[in-house]
C-alpha cells in the first residue's frame, strides 16, 4: 500500500492535488526537510541544510508559475546545536528569502533530537500552471539533466564527497523559464519524488496513461529530488517551447506522449 497517497485521501478538498493550494489569487504550499530522512547533518553545513530547505519549498511555488510573499518556518531544535550553528541556519534562511524576493514572517520553534524544519509559503500568480489538463497526444518533457542527486546520495551514503555546486545541496529552479513559457504549457509540477513516480502522480490525476517515446533508465527514472520541471505540451506548441527553453540555454527532454491507456512507470515512495 501507498501509505503516502492513502493518507493524503483520507482530506477531503477540493484544493488538494496541486504542488499549491490555489484558493482566491493565493497559493498555499508547505513542505518539510527533517534530518534523518532529507539529509544528515555531517553531511551539510547550516547554510546548506537552510538554503536547501527553502529552495524545496520555492521550487512548488514555481512549479505553479506563482512567486512568493511570504514564509512561516517551523524548527525542531536539536540540543547540541550552537548558538553559532542556530545563527549560521536562521541566515542561510532569510539570505534565500531575500534572493528570491520574499519575508520569513513567523513560525514557531520547538525543542526535539534532530534538525526539523517546515516552511510554509504564501505565493501570488496571475495566471497558475496546474496538474490537471492533459490531453490524449501531449508531450510530456523535463527541463534539465536528471540523475545527479540520486548519484551524490548514494556517494554520501558510502562516504564519499560530492561538488559543492551539486544539485543535491542546492536544486536549480526553473522559475524564469516557467514564466517565459507558461502561456505554451498545458500542465507542469516539479520532479520531487522521481521522473518515474511524478509522471505517474501527473497522468493519474488526469485519469491518463502514456506511450514511451524514449527509453528512461532508472538511474534517472528514480532520481529523487531533482526538482526540474515536468511539463505537458500541445504538439502545436512544442516548437515554440523549445525555442523559449535554448534561448535560455535550457534543455528540454521529449520522454513520453500522453495516450488513452493505463501504462504508468514502476516506481516506490521515497518517504516510507
Amino acid at each position: 500500500m501507498d501509505k503516502e497517497n492513502f493518507l493524503i485521501a483520507q482530506f477531503d478538498s477540493k484544493y488538494i492535488g496541486d504542488d499549491g493550494a490555489v484558493v482566491g489569487d493565493t497559493i498555499y504550499s508547505m513542505d518539510g526537510f527533517f534530518e534523518g530522512i532529507h539529509f544528515k547533518r555531517e553531511w551539510m553545513s547550516m547554510s546548506q541544510i537552510a538554503r536547501k530547505a527553502m529552495l524545496v519549498n520555492i521550487s512548488d511555488a514555481v512549479a505553479m508559475n506563482a512567486s512568493p510573499q511570504y514564509a512561516l518556518v517551523t524548527i525542531a531544535v536539536p540540543h547540541d546545536l550552537s548558538e553559532d550553528e542556530i545563527v549560521e541556519l536562521t541566515r542561510g534562511l532569510q539570505d534565500t528569502a531575500s534572493e528570491f524576493g520574499f519575508e520569513i514572517i513567523g513560525g514557531d520553534t520547538i525543542g526535539g533530537d534532530s534538525l526539523n524544519i517546515s516552511i510554509t509559503l504564501i505565493s501570488k500568480s496571475d495566471n497558475p500552471l496546474y496538474r490537471k489538463g492533459l490531453q490524449v497526444g501531449d508531450i510530456l518533457l523535463y527541463t534539465g539533466v536528471l540523475g545527479e542527486s540520486k548519484r551524490d546520495l548514494n556517494r554520501l551514503f558510502i562516504g564519499q564527497p560530492i561538488d559543492n555546486d551539486s544539485k543535491f545541496y542546492a536544486p536549480i529552479l526553473r522559475g524564469e523559464f516557467i514564466s517565459k513559457a507558461r502561456q505554451y504549457l498545458r500542465v507542469g509540477m516539479d520532479i520531487s519524488d522521481g521522473l518515474y513516480c511524478d509522471t505517474n502522480k501527473l497522468l493519474e490525476y488526469n485519469s491518463l496513461g502514456f506511450a514511451s517515446l524514449t527509453d528512461i533508465p532508472e538511474e534517472i527514472g528514480m532520481s529523487g529530488e531533482e526538482y526540474e520541471m515536468l511539463i505537458g505540451v500541445s504538439p502545436d506548441n512544442l516548437e515554440r517551447v523549445r525555442e523559449i527553453a535554448e534561448s535560455m540555454d535550457i534543455s528540454l527532454t521529449t520522454f513520453a506522449k500522453v495516450a488513452d491507456n493505463q501504462e504508468k512507470y514502476p516506481c516506490h515512495s521515497h518517504h516510507f
